[in-house]
């Protein structure tokens, strides 16, 4: 009888034993489950905290959330250099904007201008790499600069004219002509304030179809060939002997491959879009005005360079 007891204790004990032990592990389980969902709640928890709000400091506004992760982020690494700089371009591309003088028409019409504005690509770069990940905020390093062209200056303007330069071109190739019209036309009236550099592919712009511009034969390679736009050089090199003449710094300048005609050789400025450009400097310490006049019944286009004071006041520093 006392075996058979003790053969059940034992078997009472072993089973025991083991349910205890299944109990144990279960525990365990949990105990590993609940870190689990901690150390998730931790993730998530800084995934919302690595996130900046880029803010323009001239208005306190947001202009963007950024999340680390879309920067490259990556724990112990930090930010992927290249994520930032393709950000830092693309905010660029939204918030610069160039200079625009004020200016007065044909018609003395005084026309208010606009601060440039750019966003320093460098200083953003080097702020993000440097910045604390759980920063919240970022102040975007963006700068203004207001147009040094004063109403009173213009209404002066055209006290001295400085410089005059014409060409003529046959006006019965419509196509050239009226290249050579809209061309003209950007750049009539348009003042460049001290100091400031002016460029012909800047200010006229990009030459299409739908801006107005026609097929016309322009100069590839010292061949004859046509293009959307031909004829504009001959703009450009009416404006570059004016401006010669006025004795302002010539910054960039090509000559055709071949003779044009309708200036002495080497006395042209070739330009394309994309390509050669037309650009100088005015070195003068008040603001300039280019004026033009395009007669398409006589074929002929002048450029007029006008300044508000005195030839002799250089602006020395630009020497």
């Amino acid at each position: 009888m006392k075996k058979i007891i003790t053969i059940v204790s034992s078997i009472f004990l072993l089973s025991g034993c083991f349910w205890g032990h299944n109990n144990g592990e279960e525990r365990l389980q949990e105990s590993r489950n609940a870190y689990l969902i901690r150390e998730h709640q931790v993730k998530e928890k800084n995934k919302v905290e690595l996130i900046w709000t880029l803010i323009d400091g001239r208005t306190n506004n947001v202009l963007l959330h950024v999340h680390l992760d879309e920067l490259g982020f990556q724990q112990g690494k930090g930010l992927g250099q290249n994520k930032v700089a393709q950000l830092a371009r693309q905010l660029a591309s939204g918030i610069d904007q160039p200079l625009v003088n004020p200016t007065i028409t044909r018609e003395g019409e005084i026309r208010e201008g606009k601060n440039r504005v750019i966003l320093s690509e460098e200083k953003l770069i080097t702020r993000m790499l440097s910045l604390s990940y759980f920063n919240k905020k970022l102040v975007l390093p963006i700068y203004e600069e207001e147009p040094q062209v004063t109403i009173e200056d213009l209404q002066i303007i055209k006290n001295t004219r400085l410089s005059t330069y014409t060409t003529y071109f046959n006006p019965s190739v419509i196509g050239r002509s009226e290249n050579i019209r809209l061309s003209s036309q950007a750049i009539d009236h348009y003042v460049i304030g001290p100091n400031e550099i002016f460029s012909f592919n800047k200010v006229v712009g990009q030459r299409t179809k739908e801006r107005g511009y026609q097929e016309a034969k322009e100069i590839v390679n010292q061949e004859f060939v046509m293009g959307i736009g031909g004829g504009i050089c001959q703009t450009s090199s009416t404006l570059y002997n004016a401006i010669d003449k006025a004795g302002l710094e010539i910054i960039e300048r090509y000559s055709h491959s071949r003779d044009i005609g309708y200036v002495p050789r080497d006395r042209d400025a070739t330009v394309s879009w994309g390509g050669p450009d037309f650009k100088f400097r005015n070195l003068y310490d008040y603001p300039l005005l280019i004026s033009t006049e395009t007669n398409l019944q006589t074929g002929k286009i002048e450029v007029h360079v006008y300044g508000a004071y005195e030839l002799d006041r250089l602006v020395t520093s630009t020497r």
